[in-house]
């Protein structure tokens, strides 16, 4: 077994790999970033690929689900770093669909697919770093809880 500070640890590297994600999908996206993008994407990582670790759901469900999620978190941080500390690190306001500026409907559907490729990259990385179990993907349908010999 592993100890409490390897666990904290582990997921301290997790949550940092996440964060450079993001800041490097923004980099590559509009060419700049900003610091609070590093925590808003490592938060966004960490959560939303540990979401099958604590509900039964295949990946769809947990990209749909990561997309809802993003954009929850996106729309806070955009509250607090865009409008209560005046940093302007984004306005969606030109953006059709969107509400107060912070979050628009092309952006929920964007994170879709980004949250596909963060819970593959988190599982394998996990896999890799950590030596945890080598991740079974099902995509669509889950295998009957039965089959598995867990318990409803």
């Amino acid at each position: 077994m592993k100890s409490r500070a390897y666990r904290f640890w582990r997921e301290c590297v997790v949550f940092y790999i996440g964060g450079m994600f993001y800041c490097g999908v923004e980099l590559l996206w509009r060419g700049w970033t900003h610091g609070s993008m590093f925590l808003l994407g490592g938060l966004c990582f960490y959560v939303v690929s540990s979401l099958d670790r604590h509900f039964r759901l295949s990946l769809l469900g947990q990209m749909a689900i990561g997309a809802l999620v993003v954009t929850f978190f996106e729309f806070w941080t955009g509250v607090i770093v865009n409008q209560i500390m005046h940093l302007h690190v984004w306005d969606y306001s030109a953006v059709p669909m969107n509400f107060m500026g912070q979050i628009c409907l092309p952006f929920t559907l964007l994170w879709f697919p980004l949250c596909g490729i963060g819970i593959l990259c988190e599982k394998y990385l996990r896999y890799a770093l950590f030596h945890e179990p080598k991740p079974q993907i099902h995509w669509v349908l889950l295998p009957d809880a039965d089959s598995q010999g867990e318990k409803p």
